[in-house]
């Protein structure tokens, strides 16, 4: 339904993301008569999954149906956007539309319901801070807070000074649009006119494949007995993600949505009995009623299976996916069936003329993805059963991450006494994610019938429970140790459960005591509701209302983002003639090319042409490095290597055909991880250093030594729009016009100039926004924009292509992966006095950016510390993956998180707090670095101590040592990290920008400048410059997009330096158009501006204006440690705390207070947005995202299903921002400072305060040898710090791997 919108109807307001229905941005409302309920019903639904044929008889209201700019905003449209919850927009309107849905539903809703609503939803630009706070205000329990003293959010709790106004208010709430629900949209009548009238079978015929809609069950058994290999779908979230990303087609497809019998629930003596079609929402909610009103011991189960549904999906999912489906698809990781199948819930299973009740037990799943369920037969409905007096239920699960993921481990466990006694009478514990099906562990739990639920049978079970769930070493989905390791802490948790509840019950003696350090691990996953607070230096009452420069203005295109009137790229309307575009990529990381046949893919339907290197009228050589190929000839280096691409009339055409091309390879040895490269003397170039002192003398006159190992993981930039180019050619002299999306439209129009053999004045690149980029559309938009612009060549026809997110993420790299190799020396006292550290970083299958993320990496191997005597080296490693590039500090994060890491290090070895080791070895004003660059406008110190002060962290450091010792299986840890961080290009050429200013005779501006704007609020800034430059109110004031034409030369938008750069451009423009007034303005002092842009007019006087700037002195040597690397540095500090459990891995992050030094921020708002969006990536960064690659190189971790970015519910519950006041930055525009990339190694602070909590855990379990140092590898997922955590059940699973061993996944 996603494409409908768009391609049939016009409306391109819901926006394509994903594809596979987890990251929300095409939510849309669906309302429809429910026979059942006898009512109009509303909820949301991705639009990408959800297939057009089952829309018969439903409204569909798209984010353009509740509002718009032309007319009038809806209240939830109005709020996001004014309370900057709108960046790149890319994900606005599906956060829009969950939030309409809700309100819709629920007028009055809580916050608990508020996030709820939104959990489907993915941002990756704010940071979800500003969009909770934005819905917030629709909350029953989200107004004001009366002068809570304890409570962060209340307004009364801003900073006062008498010298400066700190607002803790980015927004002012009297100024919204009232929320009123009898405003909205009425159901349309001509569908209710319909609800009595029967229903008949439905039947669609497409090219390939037939849908059917049966009415009746009669009618669905007879079409199951004449096609018993046809699909039912009802939710479509299987069966569509296979017809999409894994080829499959299924020829006639039968939707049972509609009949009765399949929707019914009824309550039964032994349980409450769901028709197989009744969607998880109505499942929950049936489930929740009931334990609200039966006795406590009959829910048991009931509970169980709401645990599992809160964190099974969004609300998107949950409405249309069935239980019936959930089961039938046979998920060996299911989170529903370990629990159907631990409780014995009974399947009604019918065909025609057949009818059997079976229970689920270890039987039901006889393979993998297989059921007892015969091809003719169908599931009518499943009995969960009520719980009896003595049986208790419990229910886990473990993901990478809590909300809205696929578990790695699931589990069902029941245990029923005997009456009035604590002897087993069952025990069932059945798990999904150890084996290719979901399994019960009936040899562990045959044994322990008649036993007492004591400290015995807790060692026998987690004995035999080890021995009996083994998994290969080369099990698929890895993790195999953390997996086992799993069964045993879920079975504990479940253990000191049931003693919990046996206490309360006053049982036997012979039962087991519950330690009360051990309570906490009973304790569900829950998470309080946020509290955030920022503040910021307000502009003085004494300026003009007309001064915007320091106003926490919204992003000017926020509200038409948020009614989805903001065009993309691929919103704009297709043209007449247009043709699609599908890439042809490599399956091989490394091999040469025998043969490419095309012939099936001429079969297609709309096939027009197949494009390779043969078609190439220019150069096929391309890159930043010239190393690289428009189309591999001859030999493929990486799989996703583009081959070639497909030319036909519609995307879903080009789809087929690009799989109707066939590849014949002969492999060549491939290079894959860093450790690889190393073995092989696999590098670019030589090896790059920095060195200042004398590292021997420093090593020599240490007190202690420490070296060491750490890996720094990859990391996908995962920018909501995907790649995007349309090309048009226009007939004449070799012109085209490319629209794209893409940070960097110079190289863009050189690289397709270059492929066609123009010049570049022919190229003409157009950039109106982008749905987020954070460097990956600086160099690797053009793999995508010059294989589209040969296509619009060779057919003279306009060629559009946007890729999926699996393409996107296979074929444009990402975060490059580090390995270091460190040695440090240091005093007793915790002084550093040497260090070396040898950098290796995995740049892929070509040098694209490389050398510059190495060099960065380098300047920052220091972070804050003066290191008087220090070596650090970097090498690239060629490896057969696709090219690393550009991300969100550009090795800067990779280097300042290794000196953090052997930082913490040092301070255990010292026996000092770590806060301390740290303020000893920063630097201060006037220091030089490790690569002579003095150090002047220092105010780190300042942020330190401030955020010291406002996260009250001594204090909290007590807290967290005594929650430590009341708590055994769950720890806190706390953490403060600064960061020092360089702003200019490495290149000194790349710092220039140009701008050009056109004034109209009604005194309206038209602004240009080199910069494109990805949601970061470039463009916003940068009209609040112009108008303060040119003293008139930014209503005067357009910048429509950045263009080639328009400003040449441009430098990519990258390096934090665009506000900078480009704002000083535009001053300068500024001025000249102000120079040239002067005489008009002298001659009539009182006229408006308005009257002297008239004047010089007919005088007439030029009102067009270029401005040019770049930054001076730029210009570093490598050869002899000299000279200048950056203009300035930006400074800031993060304080936080985690909760970890030990059990399992989880962590969750209690609060963060972060103070910034943004110098005088020309925008509040945006400069905290950035602060918040780039700390939230980073926390990805190091505890969430990770890549996984099979050995063979291929990308494992194609979208949001198996690559977790953070969602609502990871962020800190306390989000604290301080903008540092009181600290103008002389060197740039209008005395601010950068801000996109310098925040995000805060997060750095999260992993590090994960990295206390195990200390603490390790602590805890002296008796199993631990050292206290260890390794932990970025990222901390919960994989690494389960295993970090070292007891009594790590022991037990330990995994022996062969030598010959090849595992699911490698190391990169």
């Amino acid at each position: 339904m996603c494409l409908a919108p768009n391609t049939q109807v016009g409306l391109s307001g819901t926006k394509l993301g994903c594809g596979e229905g987890a990251c929300g941005t095409c939510t849309v409302m669906l309302s429809k008569y429910d026979h059942l309920q006898n009512k109009i019903v509303h909820f949301s639904v991705t639009a990408c999954q959800v297939p057009i044929c089952s829309l018969h008889h439903v409204a569909v209201t798209t984010v353009e149906g509740i509002g718009s700019t032309k007319s009038r905003l809806h209240p939830v449209q109005e709020r996001i956007a004014k309370c900057h919850g709108s960046q790149c927009g890319f994900c606005t309107p599906g956060m829009v539309m969950s939030m309409y849905t809700l309100l819709r539903n629920q007028p009055e809703p809580s916050m608990e319901e508020i996030e709820d609503a939104v959990e489907g939803n993915l941002c990756r630009c704010t940071g979800y801070r500003p969009i909770l706070q934005g819905f917030r205000t629709f909350a029953r329990d989200g107004g004001c807070y009366g002068g809570n003293e304890d409570n962060p959010n209340c307004c009364m709790n801003q900073k006062k000074d008498h010298t400066v106004i700190l607002s803790p208010s980015l927004f002012n709430t009297e100024k919204f649009i009232p929320m009123d629900s009898t405003q909205e949209p009425i159901f349309p009548p001509e569908l209710l006119r319909l609800k009595g009238a029967p229903q008949k079978q439905l039947r669609f015929e497409g090219e390939r494949v037939t849908w059917i809609q049966a009415t009746t069950l009669k009618e669905l058994l007879d079409l199951k007995a004449q096609l018993p290999e046809a699909k039912l779908v009802v939710g479509n979230t299987e069966i569509g993600i296979e017809m999409k990303f894994k080829n499959k087609l299924f020829p006639v497809i039968v939707c049972p949505a509609w009949i009765p019998e399949l929707n019914s629930v009824e309550h039964g003596p032994e349980g409450i009995t769901f028709g197989a079609a009744c969607t998880l929402s109505s499942v929950e909610k049936t489930l929740q009623e009931a334990i609200a009103k039966l006795p406590a011991h009959k829910t048991e189960v009931f509970k169980g299976v709401l645990e599992q549904l809160h964190w099974f999906g969004g609300k998107q999912v949950k409405s249309v996916a069935s239980i019936g489906g959930n089961i039938i698809t046979a998920s060996p990781i299911s989170d529903l069936n370990p629990v159907f199948m631990a409780c014995g819930a009974k399947l009604t299973i019918v065909s025609r003329g057949t009818s059997r009740t079976i229970q689920m037990d270890h039987t039901f799943f006889p393979g993998y993805r297989k059921t007892l369920v015969g091809p003719e037969e169908i599931l009518l409905s499943i009995e969960i059963p009520y719980s009896r007096e003595g049986e208790f239920f419990s229910a886990f699960k473990q993901a990478s991450r809590r909300e809205d993921d696929i578990a790695k481990v699931t589990c069902g466990m029941r245990v029923l006494f005997e009456p009035g006694t604590t002897h087993v009478k069952e025990l069932a514990l059945c798990f999904g994610g150890m084996a290719d099906r979901t399994i019960s562990a009936l040899k562990t739990t045959r044994k322990q019938l008649s036993h007492f639920w004591n400290e015995k049978l807790l060692q026998e079970v987690s004995a035999d429970l080890a021995e009996e769930l083994k998994l290969s070493p080369d099990a698929p989905g890895g993790m195999v140790e953390f997996r086992r390791t799993l069964t045993l802490s879920f079975f504990f948790k479940f253990y000191l459960t049931v003693l919990q509840k046996l206490g309360q019950q006053d049982s036997e003696d012979k039962c087991g005591r519950l330690d009360p350090t051990f309570a906490s691990a009973t304790l569900l996953f829950q998470k309080d509701p946020p509290a955030n607070v920022q503040f910021y230096q307000e502009v003085p009452k004494c300026h003009s209302e007309e001064d915007t420069v320091g106003r926490p203005i919204p992003h000017l295109s926020a509200t038409m983002q948020a009614s989805g009137e903001a065009v993309y790229c691929d919103d704009m309307p297709r043209y007449d003639n247009e043709l699609s575009l599908r890439l042809v990529t490599s399956t091989r990381a490394h091999a040469k090319i025998k043969s490419i046949d095309v012939s099936e893919a001429q079969k297609v339907p709309g096939f027009v042409c197949f494009i390779s290197a043969d078609d190439v009228p220019g150069s096929n050589e391309t890159g930043i490095a010239n190393d690289e190929t428009v189309f591999a000839k001859d030999k493929v280096t990486c799989v996703g290597h583009i081959i070639g691409a497909v030319v036909t009339d519609t995307p879903e055409h080009a789809q087929r055909a690009a799989q109707g091309v066939k590849i014949t390879y002969e492999d060549l040895p491939a290079i894959i991880t860093i450790e690889d490269a190393i073995k092989n003397n696999s590098f670019y170039g030589h090896e790059v250093k920095i060195e200042k002192g004398d590292l021997k003398k420093g090593f020599s006159e240490a007190d202690h030594v420490v070296a060491g190992e750490l890996y720094i993981g990859g990391q996908e930039h995962f920018y909501l729009e995907t790649q995007c180019t349309i090309a048009v050619p226009k007939g004449e002299a070799g012109e085209m016009e490319l629209f794209v999306s893409t940070q960097n439209t110079m190289k863009t129009q050189s690289f397709v100039a270059n492929m066609l053999g123009v010049p570049a004045n022919r190229i003409v690149v157009r950039v109106k926004r982008m749905g987020g980029g954070f460097g990956g559309k600086e160099t690797r938009s053009t793999v995508v924009s010059t294989a589209v612009a040969l296509a619009a060549y060779k057919t003279g026809r306009p060629v559009r292509c946007m890729l999926d997110r699996d393409e996107d993420m296979l074929i444009t790299g990402g975060r490059h992966p580090f390995l270091a190799r460190y040695k440090v020396g240091f005093m007793k006292t915790g002084i550093i006095v040497a260090l070396e550290v040898n950098h290796y970083s995995n740049a892929g299958n070509t040098m694209d950016l490389s050398d510059g993320v190495r060099k960065i990496a380098l300047f920052h191997m220091d972070n804050s510390y003066k290191i008087p005597n220090i070596r650090g080296t970097g090498r690239l490693c060629k490896t057969n993956l696709a090219s690393n590039t550009a991300f969100r500090g550009f090795g800067g994060p990779q280097g300042m998180l290794i000196a953090e890491y052997w930082m913490s290090e040092v301070a255990v070895t010292c026996g000092l707090p770590a806060e301390e080791v740290r303020r000893k070895n920063m630097y201060n004003e006037g220091d030089l670095t490790h690569f002579n660059q003095k150090l002047e406008g220092f105010t780190l110190p300042r942020c330190w101590d401030e955020c010291l002060a406002s996260s009250q962290y001594h204090a909290r450091r007590s807290e967290v040592d005594k929650f430590n010792r009341e708590n055994s299986w769950k720890k806190r840890g706390l953490c403060i990290i600064p960061t020092k961080f360089g702003i200019s290009f490495p290149s000194h050429y790349l710092n220039q920008a140009g701008a050009l200013i056109h004034v109209y005779t009604d005194g309206s501006v038209l602004l240009t400048h080199g910069g494109t704007e990805m949601g970061q609020g470039l463009h916003t800034k940068m009209v609040q410059v112009a108008s303060q430059a040119l003293k008139i109110p930014i209503s005067k004031i357009y910048l429509s997009e950045a263009s080639t034409n328009t400003v040449p030369n441009a430098t990519p938008t990258a390096a934090s330096v665009s506000s900078d750069i480009n704002g000083q451009a535009i001053y300068e423009a500024c001025q000249t158009i102000l120079k040239r007034l002067e005489p008009f303005k002298k001659k009539n002092p009182s006229g408006s501006w308005e009257d002297w842009v008239k004047a010089a007019y007919e005088d007439p006087v030029s009102l067009s204006a270029t401005g040019f700037y770049y930054t001076p002195n730029i210009g570093y040597s490598f050869e002899t440690n000299s000279g200048k690397a950056y203009h300035y540095f930006s400074y800031g500090v993060a304080c936080s705390e985690v909760e970890i459990d030990c059990l399992t891995g989880d962590h969750k992050n209690i609060r963060t207070d972060i103070v910034m030094d943004v110098g005088c921020s020309l925008n509040p708002a945006i400069d905290i947005g950035q602060v918040e969006g780039a700390f939230v990536q980073g926390m990805g960064l190091f505890t969430m995202e990770e890549l996984h690659y099979s050995p063979e190189g291929s990308l494992l971790t194609r979208g949001p299903s198996t690559y977790k970015i953070p969602r609502f519910g990871n962020i800190p519950i306390e989000f604290r921002v301080s903008l540092l006041r009181d600290s103008p930055n002389k060197k740039a525009i209008y005395a601010s400072k950068a801000v996109g990339e310098p925040p995000l190694f805060l997060a750095a602070s999260i992993f590090f305060a994960i990295k206390d909590a195990i200390c603490a855990a390790r602590a805890q379990h002296t008796d199993h040898g631990m050292k206290e140092l260890f390794r932990l590898d970025s990222p901390a997922t919960p994989e690494k710090i389960r295993n970090a955590c070292v007891d009594k059940f790590t022991t037990l699973c330990v995994t022996d791997i062969p030598e010959n061993c090849k595992p699911w996944s490698v190391r990169v």
